[in-house]
């Protein structure tokens, strides 16, 4: 759940990768190992085609599955631990498990326990946490239980490659100006071309997200051009003073002179 501002690059923490505790149940049993070996098959990147009952078109689509881990198998049902890319299905996973096993399989149980930076274990919190938060607040007087149920909104953006920006350029950036290479000070390595990267000040505030122009090499090597160019801004105007003049503001600087 993003709050405010926030909810401009929620887009980005939901098409990022995910991890699943799924339970695959199949139609007849089958030796551990050859699940184990069917199952390894689809490690990395694969075709799908969403099953009938889904919100997107039915068309094959390319997507990565980073690692499926047999946890417990019963013969009949099998507890999965899988990392993938966004928009992966798993009862299509399943379904498909099922039949290059030659016995028949489907979906049982499934729960999310990653989504980005935000893991089940470490970070999640339930609506009562929230609530319990807001009564200690007004009640106490005491927010301690409220930072660690609402998090800074730079933490939805760990999972992105990350661009500082000079306190020079933060203010045209906030209004709609795309980022030049002489406007930054650092650049992870990461950094790819047509990749969606977070802009930050050099205090580390999130600035936005946008689309690299170039890659982490090409910009540490370029003195010129547009570096990225942005696609959502958080940042509200007026945190950092402006550096640059209106047309009036040149006029008035011309006539005093």
């Amino acid at each position: 759940m993003a709050l405010s501002r926030m909810t401009r690059i929620v887009g980005s923490v939901i098409h990022s990768s995910k991890e699943y505790m799924c339970v695959m149940q199949l139609h007849r049993p089958v030796d551990e190992e050859k699940l184990r070996e069917v199952l390894s098959k689809f490690v990395g990147t694969i075709y799908q085609k969403p099953p009938l009952r889904s919100s997107v078109k039915r068309a094959i689509r390319r997507k990565k599955i980073n690692k499926i881990e047999l946890l417990e198998y019963t013969g009949k049902y099998a507890l999965l631990h899988i990392d993938c890319e966004a928009g992966t299905y798993m009862r299509k996973l399943c379904w498909d498990a099922g039949l290059l096993l030659g016995v028949g399989a489907h979906m049982r149980e499934l729960r999310r326990i990653r989504t980005g930076p935000f893991h089940e274990d470490k970070n999640l919190v339930r609506m009562q946490d929230v609530a319990f938060a807001l009564i200690r607040l007004e009640r106490e007087g005491k927010d301690d239980l409220l930072r660690r149920t609402v998090l800074p909104g730079e933490y939805s953006i760990c999972h992105l490659p990350k661009i500082a920006v000079r306190d020079s350029a933060v203010a045209s950036i906030v209004h709609g100006a795309q980022l030049a290479v002489p406007g930054i000070a650092m650049v992870q390595d990461t950094v790819v071309k047509g990749a969606t990267v977070a802009l930050l000040t050099l205090k580390g505030e999130l600035i936005g997200i946008g689309e690299a122009a170039m890659s982490a090499d090409e910009i540490l090597s370029a003195e010129k051009g547009i570096a990225v160019k942005p696609k959502r801004i958080i940042m509200e105007p007026g945190l950092y003073p402006r550096m640059w003049k209106s047309k009036t503001e040149k006029q008035n600087t011309s006539e005093k002179q």
